[in-house]
Formats: structure tokens, C-alpha cells, sequence
């Protein structure tokens, strides 16, 4: 299935909002894990292994990674936004341009994290991007991602696009995976989040 020029046109639109706004998304983002996250990269490090690869898409500025490889696995960092990998770089991290939607994903690997990233995939391309990740873990491999809980989707600056639980968790089955946990939460600004972990079967 191929991208199409307006799902491209609403990706490039948030890329390019994202290369403006990274420097001050870096000042308010933490920089450490809060405890809730911290258990979700845990239990995702637990499937991958000591040692183990994983592919971050989305990784902005970086600190979740720098959170993962204090617990002894690697990670490919990788963001469509040039502007979070230079500020990674000038940390001595390095990251490397990938976008989602247009290029392939490599692997393969042990674990994919996708945190607030898959919130801006347009609706009609979801199933593909799930299915392209699914296939770049390797056979009991995880897959830790976090969505908007909600309906619809907004366009402008940033194009999100909002997932009740049961309708996202039956499009990571449909990619063939197995969902093993879920998690709701509210975040920054009451915003309602819905964290899944699924493995690819062995």
C-alpha cells in the first residue's frame, strides 16, 4: 500500500511545526522517566534481554533512550525531525533520520518503542506502519507504543489523530501481534493516553 499525497502532506506539515518547536520542547519535556514510564520501559527491556537492539522511531530528545541504555540494551534512536537529532548530537548521542510512513525500518529487532510518535500517522495509514513494525521485530519481540485515547483527529500545526482503546488494540492484533498489556493515564494538560505492549509471536 502506498503513501498518499495528502497523508504525506499532513506528516510533513507536523515534521516541519516539530523542527521549529524542538529546542522549547526540550526545555519542558523530562528528562528522566516519571515511575509509570519507567515500569513500561522496564517491562519492555525485560522481553528484549539484556544486550538487546532496539529500534526507538520518534526518539526527540532522546531521553528515553538514555533511560533504556542504562539498563544494558542497545538503541537505534531515530526521529523525522532533523532538529531533535542535532540536539541529541551536541549531547554526544547519535540519532538517525527515519520517517515512518516512506522508509523501511530495518532489523531485525528485539523490542520497537513508538511513545507519543504514532499519534501524527494519518488514520489510513496506520495499518501499514503496525504491520511495517511488526515485521521489523523479530519472533518474540515487543512492541511498547502510546496513543491518544479518543475520537476523530485534529489537523494544523500538528496533525494528531486520537484512538479509543479497544479500536487500537484490535489494529496491533490485526498487524499480528499479541496485545499483553495496556495501560490508561492522563498526561500534560489532562490529556487521556492509552500505553499498549504487545509481543510478536514466537
Amino acid at each position: 500500500m502506498s503513501v498518499s499525497a495528502e497523508a504525506l502532506a499532513k506528516s510533513r506539515q507536523t515534521i516541519s511545526s516539530y523542527e521549529d518547536y524542538a529546542e522549547q520542547y526540550d526545555a519542558i519535556v523530562r528528562h528522566v522517566p516519571n515511575p509509570r514510564e519507567q515500569a513500561a520501559l522496564r517491562r519492555l527491556v525485560v522481553i528484549a534481554g539484556t544486550g538487546g537492539q532496539i529500534l526507538e522511531v520518534g526518539s526527540g530528545a532522546g531521553y528515553d533512550a538514555d533511560f533504556l541504555e542504562g539498563l544494558g540494551v542497545k538503541v537505534r534512536r531515530t526521529d523525522a525531525t532533523k532538529r531533535f537529532l542535532e540536539l541529541q548530537a551536541a549531547r554526544g548521542k547519535h540519532g538517525e533520520l527515519l520517517d515512518l510512513l516512506t522508509d523501511g525500518l530495518g532489523g531485525p529487532y528485539d523490542a520497537v518503542l513508538a511513545l507519543a510518535v504514532l499519534i501524527h500517522v494519518p488514520r489510513d495509514q496506520t495499518d501499514q506502519v503496525l504491520a511495517k513494525i511488526a515485521g521489523s521485530l523479530r519472533p518474540g519481540g515487543a512492541f511498547l507504543v502510546s496513543m491518544r485515547n479518543g475520537d476523530g483527529e485534529t489537523s494544523g500545526e500538528y496533525h494528531t489523530v486520537y484512538w479509543r482503546r479497544d479500536d487500537f488494540a484490535a489494529r496491533i492484533e490485526s498487524a499480528g501481534l499479541v496485545l499483553i498489556r495496556d495501560d490508561f493515564n492522563i498526561g500534560r494538560n489532562n490529556e487521556e493516553w492509552n500505553t499498549f505492549l504487545a509481543v510478536r509471536p514466537s
